[in-house]
């Protein structure tokens, strides 16, 4: 019994370091699908984009020089956020704000056919045009601290282990969300981004620039999943075509919170790293994902609307 109850906490544990930075991952698509209604399929090459720019930026520009192997990494990291931010506005700006936005208000289905052909299309090409530029071979940004813990205890003869990879990952996503709500809630560009998803044809009487609205969100959605993808990156390995694996838990993240809703996405991504975690106590690893998507199918089954969504009445 001792053994099951340490088993437990310790995957509970190892479920919430990895569900922050799940939820981080979520939040960026969040922001980008609730402020845009855009369902963005390269959002998953975005973030694989990001652990290459991390990797590139502590390996060749001199940030392991400057900081070493154990503080580098995320330094880097936190350097590939603004790098990716500014790559997401340029590609809204010279491809996705053709397909959204105002212009697309009179469209059959508001643009949404030629958003998805277009974001497949943009993923494509970032997979591909990395295998190119990258090659194959799987790299990883490793830092001293992945291969170390924290012990917790022992209490009762029982101590939980935390990575300290994991732990700081956890620290900055955490950090990173309140920086992001905050940025939201109160400041002017937070403000323009909640009346553009709000409402954006009022947006526009009131003096909103609902396409610049647009590209900020695209953008900050593009750095937050790159920053995500960087913490990710110091404790698995990561190659061009990574994105396919974690874009779907992208998705079901958001909608385990409720479409729309950027607090929402950040615990739908905790949700699922709480269950990939905790199911290895009784599946082998390779369910991991099947574990996933029965509990996601549960949770809709009961609540459609999600975590935070609203349930819409019919009349």
């Amino acid at each position: 019994m001792t053994q099951f109850i340490e088993s437990f906490l310790q995957a509970l544990a190892a479920g919430l370091l990895i569900g922050a930075v799940y939820g981080l991952m979520c939040v960026g698509l969040g922001l980008i699908f609730g402020v845009m209604r855009v369902i963005n399929f390269a959002q998953g090459d975005f973030m694989m984009l990001g652990m290459y720019t991390a990797f590139y930026i502590f390996t060749t520009l001199g940030v392991r020089a400057a900081f070493g192997n154990v503080i580098g990494p995320f330094i880097s990291i936190l350097l590939a956020g603004p790098v990716l931010a500014v790559f997401g506005y340029a590609i809204h700006s010279l491809l996705i704000s053709r397909v959204s936005g105002t212009k697309t208000a009179s469209l059959e289905g508001e643009g949404h056919y030629a958003q998805l052909i277009l974001t497949l299309g943009i993923a494509l090409i970032l997979q591909n045009g990395g295998l190119i530029v990258f090659g194959s071979v799987l790299a990883s940004i490793r830092t001293p601290l992945s291969s170390s813990a924290w012990e917790l205890g022992p209490y009762l003869d029982m101590s939980i282990f935390i990575n300290k990879a994991r732990g700081i990952d956890a620290i900055i996503s955490l950090v990173t969300m309140l920086l992001l709500s905050l940025l939201i809630a109160r400041s002017r560009i937070g403000k323009s981004l909640r009346a553009a998803a709000d409402n954006p044809t009022a947006a526009t009487y009131m003096g909103i620039d609902v396409d610049r609205a647009h590209r900020v969100a695209f953008a900050l959605g593009t750095g937050i999943t790159a920053i995500a993808g960087g913490l990710l990156a110091t404790n698995y390995p990561f190659h061009p075509f990574v994105g396919l694996d974690y874009v779907i838990v992208m998705y079901a993240g958001v909608v385990l919170g409720g479409m729309g809703s950027i607090i929402g996405a950040f615990w739908g991504g905790m949700t699922i790293g709480l269950v990939q975690q905790m199911s290895t106590i009784v599946l082998p690893t390779q369910l991991q994902n099947a574990a996933i998507f029965v509990v996601f199918l549960l949770i809709i089954f009961f609540r459609p609307q999600g975590f935070f969504g609203r349930m819409v009445e019919r009349t």
